[in-house]
C-alpha cells in the first residue's frame, strides 16, 4: 500500500540526470562567457558531456577506482604545467586563472565519465560552483549575470531532486523490514528533510561565496584560447603618432573605459581624458625625447597618492575610472591630476606629466582629483617670460621642414603680439579652414605640408601637429597630447562611455611665468564622436549600458581597494551608530538629571509638582503601551491566520494541538484564566462554554492519544473557536 502511495511521486532518473548535467553545463558556460575558456575548450568539454551521457549505465564507464586515481593524478600534473609556465608567464596574472579553469574542467570531465554514486554528483556540483566563482573574478561582461542566474536555478532544482531521490531510496529500502504501523509515519519524517536540506545547502553556498567574493582579487581575462580581454592600441590610444603611415584609420566601437564625474556641472563641457604628451617631431612621427626620467610617488593615507599641488579649491573635480585592459601603463585623467586613489603601491610621473603604473593587461578602477583651473586670458597675454633652457625640446622642429609652414604661421598669427593670442588665432584658423576625415589622404615625405597645402583634410593628429609646429616656428613652446575625448554620456548610468573611436590628439602651450600648460584643440567640431541611434534603440542601449555599469562597479571592479573602502565604510557606519547611541544615552541622562533637579525643588515648589506630574504621566504612558502590546500579541495569536501560518511553518504534528493555545488566548481575553491546579478538562467545564469542553476533548485525544485530526474535525474546532470568540456573554 505504501509503495503504491509513492509510485506517482517517484523521481525520474532521467530528469535527475538532466538537471545534474545542466548544473555542470552552467558552470562551464559561466567560464566561457567570461573569457575563462576559449571556444575550442568549451567545445571539447561539451563533447565530453555528450559522450558521458550516452555512456551512463554502460560497462564503458570508468570505474570508481580509476576515476579517483585520475582525479588525484590530475592535480600535480596541472601544478607542474603551471610551474613550468606552459600556459604563460606566472607574472602575467593570467596563467593562474587559466590553469585553474583547465584543472576544474578536467576534474569535472573525469567524474562525468565515471560511474557515479551520490558523492560523485555532489563533487560535480562543487566543481561547477567553483567554476562560477572563478568566472566572477575574470569577467567584465554582464552576460555572466545571465549565466549565474541560470546556474542558481539549475543548482537549486538539482539539489531538490537530489534530496527527493535520496528520500525515495530510503523509504523504498525501509518498506520490507519495518512493521506496517510505522510505514505511514516514515514518509512524513523524511519529507520534512527536503526543504530543510535544500535551504541549508543554499545557505552554505552563500556562506562560501560571500567571503570569496569579497576576498578574491579582480583580474583581467584568463587568457585561455587567445588574446582575451586585451585592447589593441594600433588604432586607438598610443604613445607615438605617425602621420601618413596607416592609410585608413580602423575605427572601433570597443569600450576603452567608463568614467563617472561627481560634479554634474561638468556635463556638456569639452572634457578630455589626458594620457601622454610628445615633444619630438621628425616630419613623419611624434615621440618622447626623454623616456627614462620619472618621479616616483608612494601611497599615502586612505590609498591616496598625491602627484601634484592644486592651484586653488574652485575647480577641483573627482572622476572615477573603470579602465579596460590596454597595452599602455598610462592612467587617464582630466588635466591636471592632483591625487589618485586606487590599488597602486606607487605611481610614476614622467617629465610630460603623464601618470603611469606598470601593469599587464589588467582591468583597473581608480579615482582622480583634478585641478582644471587655468589663469585668466589677460594673465596669459601678459606672460612674456623667456623659456628656461630645459624647455628647448618643446621649440624643436625638423630642419628640412617645408618653409611654407613658417610663412603660413606668420600669416595666421598676424598682428598677435603675445603667445596666448597667437595660439587662439592658430586654433581658430585650423578649425575653420580645414575639414575632418578618417581617410588618410596626406602622405609623402612631408605629410604635414601635404595636409596644410594640398589635401586640407585629415585626422585629429594632423590638426594637433599643424598647430604645434606652426607655433614652434614662431618661438612658442608646445607639445602634442594623446588621450580620449569625453565619450558618450549615459544619464541612466551617470557615466561617460569612452570607445576606441574617441581616441584624440590635441595641443598644450606652455606659459613660463605661470608655469602652466594650457590646452588647445584645433580639430574641427565634426571630429571624433558619433551620434546615437536615437529613439527606442538608443534608450534600450543606455539601459543595457547602465546594467553593465552596475555589474562592473559592484562586481568586476570590486578590487582590494574597493574592498578596503567597503570595510572602511562599514566600520565608519558602526562607529557612527555607536556615537549616535552614546549621544542619545547622554541626552536621556541629561533629561533625567534636569527632571530630578526639578523634583528636588531647585526651581521652586511649583516646578517640583509639575515635574512629578510629568513623571507620573510618562510611567502611565509606558504601562499603557506595554499592556496594549501584550493584548495585541494575544489577539494575533487567537486569529485563524496565525494558526494557518504556524501550521505551514512548523508542520502538522507540531501544530496539531496549537488550537488549544488559541482557546486559552481567547478565554484569557474574556477574563477567564486557567488556575495552576486545574486540569484542562476541569478548566473547560469551569469556563461555562460547551464548545470549550468539546475542544478540550479533541486536545486530549491529540495530545495523549496521538490521534490525527481529520479535515472535518479541524473545521469543527475552527467553528467552535469562532463561536467562543464571538460570544460576548
Amino acid at each position: 500500500m505504501v509503495r503504491e502511495l509513492f509510485l506517482p511521486t517517484m523521481i525520474s532518473e532521467t530528469l535527475f540526470r538532466s538537471l545534474s548535467y545542466g548544473v555542470v553545463f552552467c558552470g562551464a558556460l559561466s567560464l566561457w562567457v567570461s573569457g575563462g575558456i576559449g571556444t575550442f575548450g568549451a567545445g571539447m568539454f561539451l563533447l565530453v558531456m555528450a559522450v558521458s551521457w550516452f555512456l551512463e549505465g554502460t560497462r564503458f564507464q570508468l570505474s570508481e577506482f580509476l576515476g579517483t586515481a585520475f582525479v588525484i593524478l590530475a592535480v600535480p600534473v596541472f601544478f607542474l604545467l603551471w610551474q613550468y609556465q606552459v600556459f604563460g608567464p606566472m607574472a602575467s596574472g593570467q596563467a593562474l586563472p587559466g590553469i585553474l579553469a583547465r584543472m576544474i574542467l578536467a576534474l569535472a570531465a573525469i567524474k562525468l565519465l565515471q560511474k557515479k554514486a551520490d558523492r560523485d554528483w555532489v563533487f560535480l556540483y562543487v566543481m561547477s560552483f567553483f567554476e562560477v566563482l572563478l568566472a566572477a573574478g575574470i569577467t567584465i561582461s554582464a552576460l555572466y549575470l545571465g549565466s549565474f542566474i541560470l546556474f542558481v536555478f539549475a543548482m537549486i532544482s538539482a539539489i531538490v531532486l537530489f534530496e527527493m531521490r535520496r528520500t525515495e531510496m530510503a523509504i523504498t529500502s525501509s518498506i520490507p523490514s519495518e512493521p506496517r504501523g510505522e510505514k505511514t509515519k516514515k514518509p512524513l519524517s523524511i519529507s520534512r528533510r527536503l526543504p530543510v536540506v535544500s535551504i541549508l545547502l543554499i545557505m552554505a553556498m552563500i556562506a562560501v561565496a560571500t567571503p570569496m567574493f569579497f576576498l578574491l582579487p579582480r583580474v583581467a581575462g584568463a587568457g585561455i584560447g587567445g588574446n582575451q580581454g586585451r585592447l589593441s592600441t594600433s588604432t586607438g590610444f598610443s604613445d607615438t603618432v605617425r602621420l601618413g603611415g596607416i592609410g585608413e584609420i580602423q575605427q572601433s566601437d570597443e569600450v576603452v573605459m567608463r568614467v563617472r564625474v561627481e560634479d554634474a556641472a561638468t556635463h556638456g563641457l569639452p572634457l578630455r581624458w589626458r594620457g601622454i604628451a610628445l615633444d619630438r617631431f621628425d616630419n613623419l612621427s611624434w615621440r618622447r625625447s626623454r623616456m627614462s626620467f620619472r618621479d616616483v610617488f608612494e601611497r599615502g593615507g586612505r590609498d591616496v597618492i598625491q602627484v601634484n599641488f592644486a592651484r586653488g579649491s574652485e575647480d577641483l573635480h573627482i572622476q572615477t575610472f573603470y579602465l579596460e585592459p590596454m597595452e599602455t601603463p598610462v592612467l587617464f585623467a582630466l588635466p591636471k591630476a592632483v591625487g589618485i586613489q586606487g590599488n597602486f603601491p606607487v605611481l610614476f610621473k614622467d617629465s610630460y606629466d603623464a601618470i603611469s603604473f606598470p601593469r599587464v593587461g589588467e582591468r583597473i578602477s581608480y579615482k582622480v582629483l583634478s585641478d582644471t583651473s587655468l589663469p585668466e586670458p589677460d594673465v596669459l597675454r601678459a606672460d612674456g617670460t623667456a623659456y628656461p633652457y630645459e624647455y628647448r625640446d618643446y621649440l624643436q622642429f625638423p630642419r628640412d621642414q617645408d618653409e611654407r609652414i613658417y610663412d603660413l604661421a606668420l600669416k595666421v598669427i598676424g598682428e598677435a603680439d603675445n603667445r596666448y593670442d597667437a595660439a587662439v588665432a592658430t586654433e581658430r584658423f585650423l578649425r575653420s579652414e580645414f575639414g575632418y576625415t578618417l581617410v588618410q589622404k596626406a602622405g609623402g615625405e612631408q605629410p604635414l605640408a601635404d595636409f596644410l597645402f594640398n589635401v586640407r583634410e585629415g585626422h585629429c593628429e594632423y590638426f594637433a601637429t599643424a598647430m604645434a609646429i606652426m607655433l614652434r616656428t614662431q618661438g612658442i613652446a608646445t607639445r602634442v597630447v594623446n588621450g580620449f575625448q569625453a565619450g558618450e554620456y549615459n544619464e541612466t548610468a551617470d557615466v561617460y562611455v569612452v570607445r576606441q573611436r574617441e581616441a584624440h590628439s590635441w595641443v598644450e602651450v606652455y606659459f613660463p611665468a605661470e608655469d602652466v600648460w594650457v590646452p588647445f584643440d584645433p580639430t574641427p567640431p565634426a571630429g571624433p564622436g558619433s551620434e546615437g541611434a536615437g529613439g527606442m534603440t538608443e534608450r534600450v542601449g543606455k539601459y543595457l549600458e547602465a546594467l553593465e555599469m552596475f555589474w562592473i562597479q559592484y562586481f568586476v571592479a570590486f578590487d582590494s581597494q574597493e574592498q578596503r573602502s567597503l570595510f572602511t565604510s562599514v566600520r565608519r557606519g558602526v562607529s557612527s551608530y555607536n556615537n549616535s547611541l552614546a549621544a542619545a544615552a547622554n541626552d536621556v541622562v541629561d533629561s533625567l538629571t534636569a527632571w530630578w533637579a526639578e523634583v528636588r525643588g531647585d526651581n521652586g515648589f511649583a516646578s517640583s509638582i509639575a515635574a512629578l506630574g510629568y513623571g507620573a504621566l510618562l510611567v502611565l504612558a509606558v504601562a499603557v503601551g506595554v499592556i496594549f502590546l501584550i493584548w495585541l500579541y494575544r489577539r494575533i495569536r487567537s486569529l485563524s491566520i496565525w494558526h494557518r501560518l504556524h501550521r505551514r511553518l512548523f508542520g502538522e504534528r507540531e501544530t496539531a494541538v496549537e488550537f488549544y493555545s488559541r482557546l486559552l488566548a481567547i478565554l484569557d481575553l474574556k477574563g477567564i484564566r486557567r488556575e495552576p491546579h486545574q486540569s484542562p478538562m476541569e478548566f473547560a467545564y469551569a469556563s461555562g462554554f460547551t464548545e470549550a469542553v468539546r475542544i478540550t476533548e479533541k486536545y486530549n485525544l491529540v495530545r495523549f492519544g496521538e490521534k490525527k485530526l481529520s479535515k472535518d474535525e479541524q473545521a469543527d474546532i475552527e467553528s467552535w473557536l469562532n463561536a467562543i470568540d464571538e460570544n460576548n456573554a
